[in-house]
């Protein structure tokens, strides 16, 4: 599915007045603020206008997993998230800025407008975009072994792609946790899959060989 923005199709005047009808609230994060704290408890839908974040969840053990990649153009919400544990928060990692629409407002308005329509569209394809995802997540944590997550999350980063490389989008640590694998380990088969020539790595950009 073609990637798309939530203002995809509406003019920049009815943007502006889209967020005044909805009191929706513009908000500048610093690199590693937080963001929102237990999304599936908040009935906003945020939009990151600029930057990045990481949807992260807290386990009991103290122990952390990132969910999702947050980029420009990309939604968080109860509404967006599967994840129903009280632990998942967004934090920033780069500066962000952040827009944030009352879910209810949006949907139970009763003039609906054309743009408003639009907009609604809009949303309800960016969802269907990120169920994409997070079934690719599903593939990739359901392999048995390190290596088998690390081929499988290669692979499903150059999807749509023409060329064989791509550059990961999360630091190394990052990467482990949101693949649920430890660093250490992660580490160690990159380097044995660089040495038995299925991938070559420079930084963090990596070329499958095969």
């Amino acid at each position: 599915m073609e990637k798309i923005t939530v203002f995809d199709g509406i003019e920049q005047k009815e943007i502006d007045n889209l967020i005044k009808r909805f009191d929706a609230k513009k908000i500048s994060f610093n690199k590693e603020a937080t963001i929102a704290i237990n999304i599936n408890n908040i009935n906003l839908i945020g939009i990151i206008l600029e930057g990045s974040a990481n949807v992260i969840r807290y386990e009991y053990s103290g122990n952390r997993s990132i969910v999702e990649k947050l980029n420009k153009n990309d939604l968080f919400g109860e509404v967006f998230t599967s994840d129903r544990s009280n632990d998942t928060s967004v934090i920033a990692t780069s500066p962000c800025e952040v827009l944030f629409i009352d879910y209810n407002k949006l949907i139970v308005d009763n003039k609906f407008s054309e743009y408003q329509n639009k907009l609604v569209d809009n949303i309800l394809k960016l969802l269907a975009l990120k169920i994409v995802s997070m079934n690719e997540r599903i593939e990739v944590l359901t392999k048995r072994s390190i290596r088998d997550k690390l081929l499988n999350y290669f692979e499903i980063s150059l999807r749509d792609k023409v060329s064989k490389t791509f550059t990961i989008p999360f630091s190394f640590t990052d990467l482990a946790d949101y693949l649920s694998i430890d660093r250490s380990a992660m580490t160690r088969e990159i380097k044995h899959l660089k040495d038995e020539g299925f991938i070559s790595i420079n930084g963090k950009r990596i070329t499958l060989m095969y």
